[in-house]
C-alpha cells in the first residue's frame, strides 16, 4: 500500500504533472497527468493530503478545459516503475481523531471522483506498481491499460487493518463480479499475493495489456481508437442479487472459520461488498468513508502499520556487520540430503547461481535428495513459474555425493542433519579437516547451542547459524545466529547469502530455540499442558482463534511433525526448565505414530483436531474442577490466558538475555517465521494492547502509540 519508515517525516509529495498529447489521426488533445514525487525508483509515489490536494487542483483545471472543448480525453500515468503505491501510511498512522480519518477518506473520493465526472473519457495507463489508492486511481477512470512489466496490482488494505477507501470496495465488484471481488479484497491480501498484469487483465481489472518497451505510445494509440469507436472494452452486467447474496454469505462463513472475529477489517470490507450492488455511487463511497474512519482509529490498523514498517525495514538487518567482510561464495556444500537439505540446496542453486553439492551417508539418500530437486524443478517449469533453461541449470548444478572430501573446495558448508548434538559436532570435526581455512561452516539447527557445537573446533569463529524455516522456498525469515565466538566475517557471509536468497534475516543470539521456536513451541506446549490437565482437545485446539494464527495448534503440530515438535519441546525444557512443560500424551502419540488431525472439511479450511486422540491424554474433565495436575481445568479462554501469560514471561527473559537487539526484532521474527498476524503488529504490541505486559512484567514492552492508538491499551 505504501513505502514507509519508522522515523517521522514530512509528506513526500507526489506531484501531478500535466502535459498535452496530440492524439493520432486528428483525434484531438489528450491531457496526460503524470504522478511523480521527483525521487528515484527506491521511493515510490504515495498519496498524502498535499498530493491529493495537488491532484484535485490539476483535475479540476482539466475539467474546466474539457467543458470548454479544449481536450478530448484525460489520461493518468506514473513515474517509471510506479503508478502509485497507495496512501501514505505514515500519514494515516498519524491521524488522531475519527474526524480526521473521515476527512482522509473524503479527500481521496473527492479527488478521484473528478476522473469520473471529467466530462470527457478518462484513461489510466498503469505503467508500474499500483496498490491500494494507486490502483483506485485507475479504477475511477473509464478505461485502463497496464504494462506487461508492472510489478503488482492489488488492494492490500484488509491485510493492513483497513478497507479500500477511495472507491475500490464499491467499484471492483461492479467491474469484475462479486466472486472475483472477494479474491481482490480479501483472499489476495490475506495471502499477500497481488495480481500480475496478465492476471489483472484476465479478471477484468484492466482492459488491455501492452509490452513495456512502448507502453505509453501503445496506450495513447489505443485510447484514440476507443475515442473513435473502433474499440469498445467489454463491461459485464451486475451479478444477480441471489448470486451476490450467496457469495457474500459463503465468504462470511469462511471468515468466521478462518479469521474467527480476530480483526474487523475483513468483515467491514465484506459488508461494503454486500452493499455495493444496490447502493448508488455516492452511497457506496460514503459507506467506504465511514468504514475507513472507524478502522483508522483501531489498534489493529495501527499495529498493522507497525508490522508493515517492520517487514519493510527488515530488508536492512539490524546489527549486521559491514557487508564488505562477507566471503565470496562460488560453491556451497550441504551436509545431508533429506527434505530440509534438498530444499536449501535448490534455493541456493536458484538464487546464488553457484554449484551445490549435497552429501549423505549412502547413495539411496543422496538419490532421494536429488530426486526432490529434480521433481520440484519439473513442477515449477511445468506450471510456467520457472524458465526451462533455468531449470536445466539448477538440475545440472546440484550434485550429490557420499564422499565428505567433495566439500574441500566449498566456500560455505551448511549442516542440515538430524538435531542431535553429538552428530553435529562430529560433522563439524570432520569438515574442519577437509575445508579451507576461510570456509564458513553454517548450521541449520532449530534449537541447539551453536556455541557448544563449535566448542571443540580449532576455528570455532567460522561457525554461524543460518536457520531456515519449512517450507524453505515460501518462508521469508532466516534467523542468523551469532554464537559466542562467531566472527564478523562469518556473520557478514551469512547475511550476504540470506540477502541473495531474498530472505529477511534477523540477527539472534545463541540461546535455546532462538526466537521463533522458543516462543512457538512454548505456545504448543502450554496448549498440550492444558489437555494433559483435563481440557478437551477440541477446546484447547480452538483456544488461540482470537490471535488469528494461520492454523490451530494441532494442525501446526501436524505440519511440523509431532516428533519434531516434541524433540524441540524436550530440548527447550532441558535448557530452560519447566516453563516448557512435559507431555506424556504427546510422547505416546509420537511413539505410536498417531496422526493428530482430520482432513480439512473443504479446500482452504483448517484441519480439525482428531477427537479420537483424547484418551491418549486422559478423559476431558469438567471446566473449573480440579484437573490431573492439581490445578483447575481450563476452558478455551483460560487456555488462551495461560498461553499469553507464558509468552509474556518468556519474552521478558529473552529481552533480559538480549536474544535480539530489541522487542521489534521479536515481532519481526514472529510475523515472518510464525505467521503472527499483521493485525496484531507481532507479539509484543498484542501483549501491550491486551494488558499482559503490565500485568506480568509491570511495564509496557513498546512505548504507547507505537503500535496502537495512543492511550487505548487495556
Amino acid at each position: 500500500m505504501t513505502e514507509n519508515t519508522t522515523a517521522p517525516r514530512a509528506e513526500r509529495v507526489t506531484h501531478s504533472l500535466v502535459r498535452d498529447v496530440t492524439l493520432p489521426d486528428g483525434g484531438g488533445t489528450l491531457a496526460l497527468v503524470t504522478l511523480d514525487n521527483g525521487l528515484d525508483h527506491t521511493k515510490p509515489n504515495t498519496l498524502g493530503p498535499e498530493g491529493l490536494a495537488e491532484l484535485t487542483a490539476a483535475l479540476t483545471a482539466l475539467q474546466q478545459r474539457a467543458a470548454a472543448g479544449e481536450i478530448a480525453a484525460v489520461g493518468i500515468t506514473g513515474k517509471p516503475y510506479f503508478l502509485a503505491a497507495g496512501a501514505d501510511l505514515l500519514g494515516v498512522g498519524a491521524v488522531t481523531s475519527r474526524e480526521q480519518a473521515l476527512e482522509l477518506g473524503r479527500s481521496g473520493h473527492d479527488a478521484y471522483e473528478l476522473l469520473h465526472t471529467m466530462g470527457v473519457p478518462t484513461f489510466a495507463f498503469v505503467n508500474g506498481l499500483a496498490l491500494g489508492g494507486g490502483l483506485e486511481v485507475a479504477l475511477n477512470c473509464d478505461y485502463r491499460t497496464v504494462a506487461s512489466d508492472a510489478a503488482a496490482l492489488g488492494l492490500p488494505e484488509t491485510g493492513l487493518g483497513l478497507v479500500p477507501g477511495w472507491g475500490g470496495a464499491y467499484l471492483v465488484p461492479r467491474l469484475v463480479g462479486i466472486e472475483k471481488a472477494v479474491d481482490v479484497l480479501l483472499t489476495r491480501p490475506a495471502a499477500n499475493k497481488p495480481f500480475k498484469p496478465a492476471e489483472a487483465l484476465k479478471i477484468g481489472l484492466v482492459d488491455e495489456l501492452f509490452e513495456a518497451a512502448d507502453f505509453l505510445e501503445q496506450s495513447i494509440d489505443w485510447a484514440a481508437r476507443v475515442l473513435r469507436g473502433e474499440v469498445t472494452p467489454a463491461r459485464r452486467d451486475l451479478d444477480p442479487q441471489p448470486v451476490w447474496d450467496a457469495v457474500v454469505q459463503g465468504t462470511r462463513e469462511r471468515l468466521d472459520a478462518l479469521v474467527a472475529g480476530s480483526r474487523p477489517a475483513p468483515y467491514r470490507a465484506l459488508d461494503l461488498l454486500a452493499g455495493a450492488r444496490s447502493a448508488s455511487r455516492a452511497e457506496g463511497f460514503a459507506a467506504e468513508d465511514e468504514a475507513l474512519a472507524d478502522l483508522v482509529m483501531t489498534d489493529e490498523m495501527r499495529a498493522s502499520v507497525y508490522a508493515f514498517q517492520l517487514t519493510s525495514a527488515g530488508k536492512r538487518p539490524v546489527g549486521a556487520p559491514d557487508t564488505k567482510l562477507a566471503r565470496p561464495v562460488t560453491r556451497v556444500g550441504i551436509v545431508g540430503a533429506g527434505l530440509m537439505a534438498a530444499q536449501i540446496a535448490l534455493l541456493v542453486s536458484q538464487r546464488l547461481g553457484v554449484p551445490v553439492v549435497m552429501r549423505d551417508l549412502d547413495s539411496e539418500r543422496v538419490a532421494k535428495g536429488l530426486g526432490f530437486v529434480r521433481d520440484t524443478v519439473d513442477k515449477l517449469v511445468g506450471r510456467g513459474r520457472m524458465k526451462p533453461e533455468v531449470g536445466m541449470r539448477i538440475v545440472a548444478s546440484v550434485t550429490g555425493t557420499t564422499d565428505i572430501h567433495d566439500f574441500a573446495n566449498c566456500d560455505v558448508v551448511v549442516e542440515a542433519v538430524t538435531e542431535v548434538m553429538s552428530l553435529k559436532k562430529k560433522v563439524f570435526a570432520e569438515l574442519e579437516e577437509i575445508v579451507g581455512e576461510d570456509t564458513v561452516l553454517a548450521t541449520n539447527t532449530s534449537a541447539l547451542s551453536i556455541t557448544e557445537m563449535a566448542s571443540d573446533l580449532r576455528h570455532p569463529e567460522r561457525v554461524v547459524g543460518i536457520h531456515f524455516f519449512n517450507p524453505v522456498a515460501q518462508m521469508p525469515l532466516v534467523e542468523v545466529v551469532n554464537a559466542e565466538r562467531t566472527s564478523d566475517e562469518a556473520l557478514a557471509t551469512a547475511f550476504a547469502i540470506t540477502k541473495k536468497l531474498r530472505k529477511t534475516a534477523v540477527l539472534v543470539k545463541d540461546r535455546p530455540g532462538f526466537v521463533v521456536n522458543r516462543l512457538l513451541v512454548l505456545v504448543m506446549g502450554k496448549v498440550v499442558e492444558a489437555v494433559e490437565n483435563g481440557t478437551s482437545v477440541e477446546a484447547a485446539d480452538a483456544a488461540l482463534a482470537p490471535l488469528g494464527f494461520p492454523m490451530p495448534t494441532f494442525e501446526l503440530f501436524d505440519l511440523v511433525g509431532p516428533a519434531v515438535g516434541l524433540h524441540v519441546l524436550t530440548s527447550l525444557r532441558e535448557d530452560l526448565g519447566d516453563r516448557f512443560p512435559r507431555s506424556p500424551g504427546l510422547e505416546k502419540l509420537v511413539a505410536d505414530g498417531t496422526r493428530v488431525v482430520l482432513d480439512a472439511p473443504a479446500p482452504g479450511m483448517h484441519k480439525p483436531v482428531d477427537p479420537a486422540i483424547q484418551p491418549v491424554f486422559g478423559e476431558a474433565l469438567e471446566v473449573g474442577t480440579q484437573g490431573r495436575a492439581g490445578t483447575p481445568v481450563l476452558d478455551a479462554a483460560g487456555v488462551l490466558d495461560s498461553v499469553l501469560t507464558a509468552l509474556t514471561v518468556e519474552i521478558g527473559h529473552m529481552l533480559e538475555e538480549q536474544v535480539v537487539a530489541d522487542a521489534s526484532q521479536i515481532d519481526l521474527c514472529m510475523i515472518l517465521g510464525a505467521g503472527w498476524g499483521f493485525h496484531t503488529g507481532g507479539i509484543t504490541p498484542y501483549l501491550d494492547r491486551t494488558g499482559y505486559s503490565e500485568r506480568v512484567l509491570g511495564r509496557r514492552i513498546l512505548p504507547d502509540g507505537v503500535a496502537n492508538v495512543p492511550g487505548s491499551v487495556a
